[in-house]
């Protein structure tokens, strides 16, 4: 089974195509305004889907340079050459001093913004860290701390997002806000659960049916403890989001160019040329990681006892709960649960991998996408008496996958379209 490691990240790299900016942008953008294009972008595909914009408004007849303008705010290290668009880093999975000039810059932009001017959003996973405005009288260290404890709680993203939405300036409604009375039209990338546009990036251009006490209730379901500047924030009726039907929105429309859907089809037709029968469990699955992976491996348990060369996939975005002080990210935790669960069957492959190039870590641009589960893993376990569940109680997956030499390593994809999990069986 070791040869199927080049499969897999065949079929990896076949659903990051089917979603990147290059092919997914162009289609859907608009018609130049009368007066400037303002290229407004966040994400991991920020920089890629800015550089897609631009190029295409710039090669059209009689259109002249000086009326591109903008600001692309993304992960350090998944930054792009742009002619106009100034290409900013900042930090992910929690933000920094970068993230704050970023979404400053953003909002300045946008309230520059005239009527004869089209302010284009181009949104992609990981918007919510890269564009940080925290509402008075939250600061940076602030909006660090309350990031960290909603990333340990093991929050769906439509949790945490409301919760992000409702200390902010830019999220919720308010870029759509502060550009009018500018045509906004927005283009999102999808790396969301059913993609909600009030999800996405925590819906900066579209109106939020959340509210202050759910914002509240969130958190205190969660047993996360607020500092008294972001329970300031939150008891204030002045820090509500922007509700359906507010006049400011009027001239904000919305289009979602890519969803993990697509690339869940892509890889499914890779797998499917290749002759497995394959189970697609659907591009929405939520929940622990652990205990996704413990149903998953039921199921390849009884393909593998029936003699079935079969694909598993899924995707969706899975959740962890920390208790533990190591390293790692969902999929490399569902990785991890596999590699317990389906330790000792012959004719097992499995990858579990982010789209966007990565997993958890630390914020730098060579951290793990995920990781790879095969003979090749069973082996090394066996050979240095490595314990998946001892791992697992630390939270501490990469460590395990590290010393296995099953870590799944690509770099920036440019792209964003949430998790791509792949099991394998072929017990022939």
């Amino acid at each position: 089974m070791d040869d199927l490691r080049p499969f897999l990240r065949s079929v990896f790299d076949a659903a990051v195509a089917a979603v990147h900016p290059d092919r997914v942008v162009t289609p859907h953008l608009p018609p130049p305004p009368s007066g400037h294009v303002v290229i407004l972008a966040a994400g991991k595909a920020a920089a890629a889907m800015a550089v897609a914009a631009e190029r295409h408004y710039l090669a059209l007849p009689d259109f002249k340079p000086p009326r591109v303008v903008g600001v692309a705010v993304t992960r350090h290290g998944y930054g792009l050459p742009a002619r106009h668009v100034e290409v900013r880093e900042a930090g992910h999975p929690v933000p920094d001093a970068a993230s704050l000039a970023g979404a400053q810059a953003a909002l300045d932009m946008a309230a520059g913004a005239h009527a004869d001017d089209l302010v284009l959003v181009l949104l992609s996973g990981g918007a919510s860290a890269l564009w940080s405005a925290p509402a008075p009288p939250l600061d940076l260290a602030d909006k660090q701390e309350l990031t960290r404890a909603l990333l340990r709680a093991g929050l769906p993203i439509a949790a945490v997002n409301a919760v992000r939405k409702h200390l902010s300036r830019i999220k919720g409604g308010r870029l759509a806000r502060a550009a009018a009375p500018a045509q906004v039209m927005t283009l999102a990338i999808s790396d969301v659960p059913h993609d909600d546009p009030a999800v996405i990036g925590s819906g900066p251009t579209v109106a939020d049916p959340t509210t202050l006490a759910d914002a509240r209730r969130i958190l205190a379901e969660a047993h996360v403890s607020l500092g008294a500047a972001a329970r300031m924030v939150l008891d204030d009726p002045a820090n509500e989001t922007v509700k359906p039907g507010d006049p400011l929105l009027a001239r904000a429309r919305y289009r979602i160019v890519a969803r993990p859907r697509d690339a869940l089809d892509a890889a499914v037709r890779h797998l499917t040329e290749a002759g497995y029968a394959v189970a697609d469990l659907g591009a929405d699955v939520e929940g622990e990681a652990r205990d996704v992976a413990r149903a998953h491996a039921g199921l390849a348990r009884a393909a593998h006892a029936e003699g079935r060369r079969a694909a598993i996939v899924s995707g969706g975005e899975l959740t962890v709960t920390v208790r533990g002080g190591g390293r790692g990210g969902p999929n490399q935790e569902y990785a991890l649960a596999l590699a317990h669960e389906l330790h000792g069957l012959a004719g097992i492959a499995v990858l579990a991998a982010d789209t966007d190039g990565a997993d958890g870590g630390s914020g730098a641009p060579d951290d793990p996408a995920g990781a790879i589960v095969d003979a090749r893993t069973f082996r090394r376990m066996a050979a240095l008496r490595l314990d998946p569940l001892g791992f697992l109680a630390n939270n501490d997956a990469t460590a395990f996958f590290a010393a296995s030499g099953s870590l799944l390593v690509t770099g920036p994809t440019h792209t964003n379209a949430n998790d791509l999990r792949i099991i394998l069986v072929d017990p022939a």
